[in-house]
C-alpha cells in the first residue's frame, strides 16, 4: 500500500517540476503513480520492477493473463525493447507517435521484466501528453494501464482514478480532463501483415493510409 497519496496540479508550471521529480522518485522506489495521457488516465510503475508491476495488476484487480502495456518517451526507445522493428512498424510510428496507437511487438529476449503472461511480446505506445512525456523521459519505460479497476470505466480525470485506486497509488499527477476518453488503438506488428486488435483513438482508415493491407 502506498499510504497517503500526494496530488499535484501539473497545470501550474511551478508545481510541475516538483511533481515530475516526486513521481519519478516514487517509480524508482517501486510505487505506483497515476499520470495523464492523451487517451485516458493511466496508472504506472517501473517496467523493469516485477514486484511493482505485480502491485499494479493487484490494484486493478487484473490477472497476469492481461499483460501491462509499456509507455515510452521517444521513438528510438523501441529499438532497445523490440527484437525486430520492421519498415511497416517504423511507418506506423512516424505517422502516429506520439499518439493513440499501441503497437504489439516481439520484445528483445535480453530484457529482464515481467509484465504478465505476454508470451514474448510487449505492447508499446508513446503518448501525446507533455506531462507523460516529461515523466517518461525521467523514468525510462513505464508499465502503464488505464487507471481503473478491471471491468470499470476508464478514468478521464484524477478524481475518477482516485475513486477506483485510492490507497494503492503514491502520487497523482493532475493534467486536467483527458481530451478524448478513447483508449488507444492496438495493432499487432509481430507478423508480416499488421493486424488491428482493438479499435480506438486511431481509425482503421487512418491506419490504412499508412499500411494499406493492414488486417482487422
Amino acid at each position: 500500500m502506498a499510504g497517503v497519496a500526494l496530488f499535484y496540479d501539473c497545470g501550474d508550471v511551478h508545481v510541475r517540476t516538483t511533481a515530475i521529480a516526486s513521481a519519478a522518485h516514487c517509480v524508482a522506489s517501486g510505487q505506483l503513480v497515476v499520470l495523464p495521457t492523451d487517451t485516458v488516465y493511466g496508472v504506472g510503475a517501473d517496467a523493469f520492477d516485477a514486484p511493482a508491476v505485480a502491485s499494479l495488476l493487484a490494484a486493478k484487480g487484473r490477472g497476469r493473463d492481461m499483460p501491462v502495456p509499456v509507455l515510452v518517451g521517444s521513438w528510438t526507445t523501441i529499438e532497445g525493447l523490440a527484437s525486430v522493428v520492421t519498415g511497416r512498424t517504423w511507418d506506423l510510428i512516424e505517422a502516429f507517435w506520439p499518439g493513440g496507437l499501441t503497437l504489439v511487438v516481439e520484445h528483445a529476449p535480453s530484457l529482464a521484466w515481467d509484465l504478465g503472461d505476454a508470451r514474448g511480446t510487449v505492447a508499446l505506445r508513446m503518448p501525446l501528453h507533455p506531462v507523460a512525456i516529461e515523466l517518461l523521459e525521467t523514468t525510462g519505460p513505464m508499465a502503464v494501464s488505464s487507471a481503473n479497476r478491471s471491468g470499470h470505466p476508464a478514468a478521464r480525470t484524477v478524481s475518477e482514478a482516485e475513486e477506483q485506486l485510492d490507497g494503492a497509488v503514491a502520487v497523482y499527477l493532475d493534467g486536467g480532463p483527458s481530451s478524448s476518453g478513447l483508449a488507444s488503438t492496438i495493432v499487432d506488428v509481430t507478423a508480416e501483415i499488421p493486424v488491428i486488435l482493438r479499435a480506438g483513438a486511431v481509425s482503421a482508415a487512418a491506419l490504412r493510409e499508412v499500411v494499406a493491407d493492414i488486417a482487422g
